[in-house]
């Protein structure tokens, strides 16, 4: 079980190195991510995009890149097509988010003919570690999803333990989030919860899965809160998996722990064929190398 960024950067050092295709890989915080992760021994690189503005930002920043694979596609589209391309035909991984904007990339990722298309759902994981939980916590979908319906937000909960029991965690524990524990036909994220339970116990999600539902946001991860109000389950205070009913829910939680908690944090991209990692220009250094790693480490388990 991996319990923090520290740990997960060690696990993908220590696996079978991955090929991480870049798409538009001119984005000086993206390629500098990319060559630490290089050096670390977690990926080997193929960047795709506009060769000269790679080569220039490599040469202002002192990066290291003659060994890497450079695929010159001066286009955004191009260099999504690309990128996507190889992984998949084989010659990659998973695939990165560069100069360009996700609304292109995941266009590539979901083309028919040469994208990454699945029949799940394509859904956003945030993993953050935070100095007062206990462990790596993980939140879907404050980035993708704006209000899914219960069919999607299934397939939703499915990306998210295929993310966490890639990190080691065999008995993964799902709070889905709602403002209260009582259902009412008011109130939809607690119809969806009491359901979402209700198909765990049946097993829709795997016999080492607990979906918990509805439960309010401090019940999920304070054990203490859960006494108090005379709360008992075995995911409260002890939730591996947020999972939100909108996206400004997930939004919101995720922005409050970084800016207030500041916890440390890696997102990715679930229900394609690969991980696909998206990075915000705002995410630090650090956060895009943890995604790195947490891409090569799913992309490893798959």
């Amino acid at each position: 079980m991996i319990k923090n960024f520290q740990e997960l950067i060690k696990i993908a050092k220590e696996q079978k190195k991955m090929r991480l295709a870049v798409a538009a890989a001119q984005d000086e915080e993206v390629l500098i991510a990319v060559c630490n992760a290089s050096e670390l021994g977690i990926v080997d690189p193929i960047l795709v995009g506009d060769k000269d503005e790679i080569e220039k930002i490599a040469k202002e920043h002192n990066l290291k890149i003659d060994d890497y694979a450079i695929i010159n596609k001066k286009g955004l589209d191009e260099a999504a097509k690309a990128a996507v391309g190889l992984v998949s035909s084989g010659q990659a991984d998973f695939v990165m988010k560069g100069l360009l904007d996700t609304a292109i990339l995941l266009k590539a990722v979901l083309d028919k003919e040469i994208g990454l298309r699945t029949d799940s759902q394509l859904s956003h994981v945030m993993v953050y570690e935070a100095s007062n939980y206990h462990k790596l916590l993980f939140l879907t979908d404050g980035g993708m999803n704006i209000t899914p319906n219960l069919e999607e937000k299934v397939k939703i909960t499915k990306n998210a333990v295929k993310v966490v029991k890639a990190m080691g965690i065999e008995n993964v524990k799902i709070a889905a989030l709602a403002a209260k524990e009582k259902v009412s036909a008011k109130m939809q994220a607690t119809v969806d919860g009491d359901k979402l339970k209700q198909m765990s116990q049946k097993g829709e999600f795997g016999e080492d899965v607990i979906v918990e539902g509805p439960i309010s946001f401090d019940l999920a991860i304070s054990m203490e809160a859960a006494k108090i109000k005379n709360f008992e389950s075995e995911v409260s205070g002890n939730a591996d998996v947020l999972l939100v009913p909108f996206i400004e829910m997930g939004n919101g939680i995720g922005k409050a722990l970084t800016y207030f908690g500041g916890a440390a944090s890696a997102g990715i991209v679930m229900g394609a064929k690969a991980p696909v990692v998206l990075v915000s220009r705002a995410d630090s250094h650090e956060a895009k190398l943890n995604s790195i790693a947490l891409g090569s480490v799913i992309a490893a388990n798959q």
